[in-house]
């Protein structure tokens, strides 16, 4: 690890012009040569936009790539950025509201999703109130390598990562230490099928959506935000904080798992292409699920041969 780490820190070094060198390259072998995952994202793009015309889709595409070795280049850079350098870079508007409420003695969550720099992010304890202990939940990597990697680039700043399993233990014992907290929660993943409980429309699909980040924040009962990501040019982002509500214990339940979902909508199409569509986001289909779902016991089976499922319970 150690040696991957050094590589990688020596690499960050060089200027941002050579690390965007190195991006458009990353676009062109991932793109023309490699064509990596361009099945699925051509589909997620043509699925989720059908009003817009096949050169508009590949312009999107185009862009995506290009994107996403942009946070390729920056995730590297990260590891030895300054705090002068990343704070031009990496800037947050509507940090006064969120200091507010943690003067006023309320915790705070916020939602974003796989859109824009969401490594660069973690740099928000640079610019809160140092009274609010920042962290966002963490799932471990699969690679123990990159997983010790990323927990230090994602700390290097002051954020914690946070376990999943560990998420409301830690915020409880925040709260008897009397320390407000501000946490992190990129909500778009796609649930495993025993932990889907809601679909919505989303991006002209019926998706299924997690809704773990709602109960945690109904039960915890911190001011929600949601984090607007936008990238201003190649190399700079804005993120601006807006108040979904400070009284989450009083709204209906999966209503603020469709605002959010709503908002992070609202933000790719504004900009379509920074969004990780690589990610095969709609694998798992309303159909399939009532296949799998018994509606006796209300458990979902998660029999692999889908088939054999459907003569079990006799579904043509």
């Amino acid at each position: 690890m150690k040696c991957i780490y050094y590589f990688l820190y020596i690499l960050s070094l060089l200027p941002f012009w050579v690390h965007y060198a190195f991006s458009d390259m990353f676009y062109f072998l991932m793109y023309r040569v490699v064509g990596y995952r361009r099945d699925v994202v051509r589909n997620n793009l043509t699925s989720s936009f059908p009003d817009k015309s096949e050169e508009e889709i590949k312009a999107i595409e185009r862009g995506f790539y290009h994107w996403l070795g942009d946070y390729v280049a920056e995730t590297i850079k990260f590891i030895s950025i300054s705090e002068k350098n990343l704070k031009r870079r990496m800037v947050f508007k509507g940090i006064d509201l969120i200091d507010q409420t943690i003067n006023e003695g309320q915790s705070v969550a916020l939602y974003l999703g796989h859109y824009c720099n969401w490594e660069w992010i973690t740099s928000m304890p640079l610019w809160v109130t140092p009274k609010a202990h920042c962290g966002q939940i963490y799932h471990a990597l699969e690679s123990p390598t990159f997983d010790k990697l990323f927990l230090k680039l994602r700390q290097r700043f002051g954020a914690e990562c946070i376990p999943m399993a560990e998420t409301l233990r830690r915020i409880i014992k925040y709260r008897q230490e009397g320390q407000p907290v501000i946490i992190g929660y990129i909500s778009d993943q796609t649930p495993f099928w025993n932990n889907i409980h809601h679909w919505l429309d989303f991006l002209n699909h019926d998706t299924p959506v997690l809704t773990g980040t709602e109960r945690l924040i109904r039960q915890t009962n911190h001011a929600v935000f949601y984090t607007d990501i936008r990238r201003v040019r190649r190399g700079y982002y804005e993120a601006e904080y807006k108040l979904i509500t400070r009284n989450p214990k009083e709204m209906k339940e999966f209503e603020l798992t469709d605002i959010y979902f709503d908002l992070l909508e609202k933000s790719i199409r504004r900009d379509p292409a920074p969004y990780l569509w690589t990610h095969n986001r709609w694998k798992r289909t309303h159909e399939e699920y009532n296949i799998r779902l018994d509606p006796e016991t209300g458990r979902v089976s998660l029999e692999y041969d889908l088939e054999k499922l459907k003569r079990e319970r006799g579904i043509q």
